[in-house]
Formats: C-alpha cells, sequence, structure tokens
C-alpha cells in the first residue's frame, strides 16, 4: 500500500474528529519521512528549528506564517535570536490532527529551502 505523501495533502475542515494519540502519531511519523524532527509534547507536536541571526529568524516566521495561514491553521511560535519553536495543535478537537502532521510537512519542506 502507498502512503500518499503529506506534502500532497491540504487542511481540511474537521467536525466529529478525536484527536491522535501519541501511538497514533508516532505510526505516522514512521510511515512519513517529511515528519522527521517533530516530537510529541502534551496534546501537541513540536520542533526546533535554529538560524544564523535574529533576521533569518524572523525571515522564517514570516515565510512560516504564509504557509500556515494558506493551510488555515496556525501555530503557536516562540521566536529569540537564532531559534524558532514550532508548536501544532487543532484547538477545536483540543489535540493533535492530520491538519497538524500536513503543517508539519510543509514547514519541514520550508525548513529544507
Amino acid at each position: 500500500m502507498t502512503i500518499p505523501s503529506l506534502l500532497s495533502q491540504h487542511c481540511k475542515p474537521l467536525k466529529g474528529v478525536t484527536p491522535m494519540t501519541e501511538a497514533q502519531f508516532l505510526d505516522c511519523l514512521a510511515a512519513h519521512p517529511e515528519l522527521q524532527g517533530w516530537c510529541w509534547v502534551g496534546n501537541s507536536i513540536e520542533r526546533s528549528a535554529t538560524f544564523k541571526n535574529f533576521y533569518h529568524t524572523m525571515a522564517f516566521a514570516n515565510a512560516l506564517a504564509f504557509v500556515c495561514h494558506r493551510e488555515d491553521h496556525h501555530p503557536t511560535l516562540t521566536l529569540s535570536y537564532g531559534a524558532c519553536v514550532i508548536r501544532l495543535d487543532t484547538h477545536s478537537i483540543g489535540g493533535v490532527s492530520m491538519n497538524d502532521l500536513i503543517c508539519a510537512a510543509h514547514i519541514n519542506q520550508l525548513l529544507a529551502s
């Protein structure tokens, strides 16, 4: 069975969806190399990225804002001089959904560019 890339998918409105469990996330992490670097934290997924300086950190944050706005999905960001911590969860369901994984894959693509 071929698993479609998360990069080929887009976020969808969620109704009646239950949050993903940590075990389900770990299964997705193993099946989708485009999720490399993300980890389970509480009821969210998170990853950190480091940058050369504050300018590059802010340039990344602005590009990330564009990507996430396009998906109508909005992360929690913690910015500092040369680093950004990105946390994703789906507020409407109180935990992690496929929308978070889709955004995580798109964020990883942004970090790779």
